[in-house]
């Protein structure tokens, strides 16, 4: 069964197989393809997977591992360099 602090690993899994650049869209792609069957088993999780995503990649730009909105193009998250 999934959590929320999952979401983090796989969002960065998204981004990482995705050559550190992926739109929203990719990434749930990405996430739901390789993660169905955990996020099925989450109860509540299964219901506000997306929506938390775009919470992980809110936290993952401050903590600078996400390049900021304003540097990035619209809807894609980018891996600044040290993490790509």
């Amino acid at each position: 069964m999934a959590v929320k602090r999952d979401l983090r690993e796989w969002v960065l899994e998204a981004l990482k197989r995705n050559g550190g650049r992926a739109s929203i869209v990719e990434v749930c792609k990405h996430i739901w393809e390789n993660h169905q069957t955990e996020l099925r088993r989450s109860k509540n999780l299964f219901y506000t997977w997306q929506y938390d995503v775009r919470w992980v990649a809110h936290q993952l730009r401050k903590e600078g591992i996400v390049r900021s909105q304003a540097v990035s193009p619209k809807g894609m998250w980018e891996l600044e360099e040290d993490f790509a």
